[in-house]
């Protein structure tokens, strides 16, 4: 069985399975000052809901991020999360560690040789909580991210109790996530905002969820019953947090 260690940094959550937990979490703090002191010198990276053009100077993160950000038509904070959970696995591969897990906060980055189930939360009440992704080892590197605008601290402009988006890169699929719950609102069509986010590229498969409805197309890993008994215990989530 994989064992999860919790992390936290400023608003940052994680849960992390490697062998290297203390170096990764040292890199993540490390990827994290550079784009804080990257954001002082251009405030709108933090700021924009748009893509944006960057500096010469932006780190190699930020990088990543503004590539995503531009291919998902949203802002590049809206990757941040993605963006560091596969650097932080890529990080642990040129240690030597193949088998690695980080999640950022219900975006995840993972890489084993080993099937990884990653459970589906999208509230207290949803009907869709006894599902599962099951990743098979073939499947991987993936990159499995969400967006809500029902919880989290995280920007969302709709109304998706759970936008999910897998692809290769974490950093895109952390976008398109965002992009996705954008679309959603109260009553418009769901098959609407699948197609819209599938024309992304790089976009593999796509869920959402609203209420009692639920959108899936592309390529998605197979779903399976939840076997935990508690899924709300395992959400990362700050302290404070109710949902």
């Amino acid at each position: 069985m994989r064992a999860y260690r919790k992390f936290s940094y400023k608003d940052s959550n994680f849960r992390i399975a490697a062998v290297c937990f203390e170096a990764l979490t040292e890199e993540i703090v490390r990827q994290r000052q550079l784009l804080e002191a990257y954001i002082l010198r251009q405030p709108e990276f933090q700021r924009s809901l748009l893509p944006l053009t960057l500096l010469p100077e932006a780190p190699d993160i930020a990088k990543r991020m503004a590539v995503a950000a531009a291919h998902a038509g949203v802002g590049p904070m809206a990757a941040v999360a993605g963006a560091l959970a596969q650097w932080a696995v890529e990080f642990a591969s040129q240690l030597g560690v193949d088998d690695c897990i980080v999640e950022n906060g219900g975006d995840i980055y993972m890489a084993s040789s080993k099937p990884v189930r990653v459970g589906i939360y999208a509230g207290k009440n949803s009907p869709f909580n006894a599902l599962a992704f099951e990743i098979q080892a073939e499947e991987m590197p993936l990159a499995l991210c969400s967006s809500s605008g029902k919880m989290g601290h995280a920007l969302s402009l709709g109304c998706c109790d759970l936008a999910s988006v897998v692809a290769k890169d974490a950093a895109l699929a952390d976008a398109a996530a965002t992009r996705a719950g954008n679309l959603v609102q109260e009553d418009n069509s769901l098959q609407a905002c699948l197609d819209q986010v599938m024309e992304i590229p790089g976009v593999t498969g796509v869920m959402l969820v609203r209420r009692e409805e639920i959108g899936l197309a592309g390529k998605l890993p197979k779903l399976v019953r939840q076997a935990s008994g508690n899924l709300a215990d395992l959400v990362t989530r700050a302290k404070n947090a109710d949902f």
